[in-house]
């Protein structure tokens, strides 16, 4: 599959620092490819050994990179993105040299600190003390160096008085926040982040974010592999999004983050099976895009287009439709009615069939929702058919927002003297 790439553009705050495209290279990365052996049955005791001898050589290839080739370059924020499963934990281990690649190659400039995992590299029954001047040596520095930034370390941390204490004794916040510390304090050339930064609290995470800052500011490396795509889009310059071991896209964080948004949710809308009433059957329910092809998400913003098809069992003076919209708390968030065939309504005859599409505006925030439909007869009262969750879909979006609905909004301002 080809992969789309598109040029990063960056705004004039940056000042005159280089674009990353112009700056040298940091990573270069060719053609490279990783799979792993599965076993296909696993054995767990020694009677299973004893029966089965030759069951564990049974294994399948996964293959969890598949021809992988990008550059990073210095002083770059680069963000890798991509569904469970998809090869970019594998990626940042072959860049951290923990993993051996089948074939292809890795180039990298300058010294590397990965945070990868947490706790890799932590001996348990070593103090804290000891565990950062064990740590920052295997990082490149000297021990008298590490001794001399030790202080610095626990102060970003906020272990001064656990520095002693067993690493086995810490919580997984405190280890997250002493190997976050002593990444900083390496002073790398390039960074290796895992999104296991989000086991820290709240206060922690902004000073995780204050830290960012200051090291794009200061033209670090920095290659991020996360879910967040709120993050990817505020820090990054240019993103890439994997699925299956392909790259897929490349370019800037905004439309990488959407189509991994995109890939998450959108996959071939299910058919809805009939429901009969008495007077009326529903022959099918979901939501279409513009073209009339079955989907079950759409992208925050874009118009929401609910589709049901009916079959008349008897005639009709007039039909309309209603719909209930749900959200997945339970909490009712808006009804939609319309009159079938127009306005004013036609008579509807009995063995016809009949689609109704309804397109509403989608101020929706993202979430997944649910549709009750209901067809009632106009003239005669009464309603001919209920469906309860008719079909459900979900909104997706890259930037998170509060509330059950973005409203559309246009605001003034005036001087008080003026209009005094």
């Amino acid at each position: 599959m080809p992969v789309e790439e598109e040029t990063a553009h960056h705004s004039p705050s940056e000042g005159n620092r280089p674009s990353p495209s112009e700056a040298p290279l940091a990573i270069q990365v060719e053609d490279l490819h990783k799979s792993f052996r599965i076993p296909t049955h696993r054995v767990d005791s020694l009677k299973e050994r004893v029966v089965r001898p030759f069951s564990g050589r049974d294994y399948r290839e996964l293959h969890a990179l598949d021809g992988i080739s990008f550059e990073i370059h210095k002083g770059e924020f680069f963000g890798i993105v991509g569904r469970n499963g998809s090869g970019k934990s594998t990626l940042l281990k072959l860049l951290a040299s923990i993993y051996r690649a089948d074939s292809g190659t890795i180039r990298m400039a300058g010294r590397l600190a990965p945070f990868i995992e947490l706790g890799v590299g932590f001996n348990p029954e070593l103090s804290a003390r000891e565990n950062v001047v064990l740590n920052g040596v295997m990082m490149g520095l000297s021990p008298q160096e590490t001794r001399r930034r030790l202080d610095g370390v626990i102060e970003f941390a906020e272990l001064g008085e656990f520095i002693d204490l067993k690493l086995k004794n810490y919580s997984s916040g405190m280890l997250v926040r002493l190997a976050f510390s002593l990444m900083l304090e390496v002073d790398a050339d390039v960074l290796l982040i895992d999104e296991v930064l989000a086991v820290g609290d709240a206060a922690f995470q902004q000073k995780c974010a204050d830290s960012f800052r200051e090291m794009k500011a200061a033209g670090k490396t920095i290659v991020l592999v996360t879910h967040e795509m709120a993050s990817v889009e505020e820090y990054c310059d240019r993103a890439m999004l994997i699925n299956d071991g392909r790259i897929t896209h490349l370019g800037e964080p905004a439309e990488v983050g959407s189509r991994y948004l995109r890939l998450n949710f959108e996959r071939p809308g299910a058919a809805g099976g009939a429901v009969e009433g008495a007077t009326v059957r529903m022959l099918d329910a979901g939501l279409v895009d513009a073209a009339g092809a079955r989907i079950n998400s759409v992208e925050q913003g874009e118009p929401i287009r609910i589709q049901i098809e009916i079959e008349a069992k008897r005639d009709f003076a007039a039909l309309a439709v209603g719909y209930l919209l749900v959200n997945g708390d339970g909490v009712n968030v808006c009804q939609l009615r319309a009159p079938i065939g127009g306005d004013p309504p036609q008579a509807i005859k009995a063995g016809e069939r009949l689609r109704i599409v309804t397109k509403v505006e989608n101020v929706l925030g993202p979430g997944h929702y649910f549709v009750h439909a209901g067809i009632n007869q106009l003239l005669e009262g009464g309603v001919a058919l209920d469906v309860h969750n008719a079909l459900d879909f979900v909104v997706f979006g890259s930037q998170y927002e509060r509330g059950v609905v973005s409203l559309p909004q246009e605001t003034t301002t005036t001087s008080i003297e003026e209009s005094a």
